[in-house]
Order: structure tokens, then sequence, then C-alpha cells
């Protein structure tokens, strides 16, 4: 699935690039997306009292992002095991240069407590199953 979004003023550095940091935000920015799309908006999750803290980051920058660049993040689901899920991002700019790969790592919990999603949440199981076996 591709987001896209502007490289803003305020995320360049003094180098006029985009801040290593921001990535992380725009990653963030494309998984919630996916989300959205796949029809398990973050909403819902939180609201069912699933959160999915991040528990990884792995970025490989490729080539710098400068202001008014727009970006395609194109993200998938990488790995789901109902206790964690990875998503995978290929961010590239309007010409198509690869700009940066990462992925995140996630797992879900309860009330503090790690769980499988396997476990009294089938639902939210079944989907990310789906969205995984579509992809490979």
């Amino acid at each position: 699935m591709i987001f896209t979004r502007k490289v803003n003023y305020h995320e360049t550095d003094k180098m006029a690039i985009v801040h290593h940091s921001n990535y992380v935000k725009y990653m963030e920015e494309a998984r919630i997306y996916y989300l959205e799309q796949a029809g398990l908006p973050f909403e819902m999750l939180e609201g069912d009292g699933i959160a999915s803290p991040v528990v990884a980051i792995d970025l490989s920058y490729k080539h710098p992002s400068q202001f008014g660049d727009t970006l395609q993040i194109d993200v998938t689901v990488a790995e789901y095991s109902g206790v964690r899920l990875a998503f995978s991002y290929v961010m590239k700019n309007q010409k198509g240069e690869l700009v940066c790969r990462a992925k995140s790592q996630h797992c879900f919990t309860f009330g503090g407590k790690v769980i499988s999603l396997q476990n009294g949440f089938e639902n939210y199981h079944t989907e990310f199953e789906r969205q995984l076996s579509e992809q490979q």
C-alpha cells in the first residue's frame, strides 16, 4: 500500500536535508494509513484495549530527501505471528530514487501485558494473517 507525503521545511536540518529522525515519524504515518486502509484503524484497536508498541526499528538511508520532495512510502506487513507484527517500508522520492528501506517490529499488549491476538481477538488475528498472505 502506498502512502504519499510531502517533506515540510521544519523537517530539514542545517544541511537542507530531512533530519534522520523524521523517517521514524514517516514510518508511523504510513503504518497508521495502512491500518486504516486495511479496515483496522488504530482507534479501533485502542478502543478494544490493544496497544501495539514499537519494539525495534531498522533503517537504511540510501538517498537524502529535501524540502518539497514528495515521498512515496510502500508499506507492507512483513511478518505476523499473533504476538509480533512487523512492517516493511520502502521510501522513494518523486524521481523514483530509493530514499530509505526500513522495518518496524511491534508486539501487542492488553492491560500492559504482552498478548497473542489468537486468544480473544481472533478478528484482528485473521485480518493480519490475511494481510500477510496477500503480500507474499
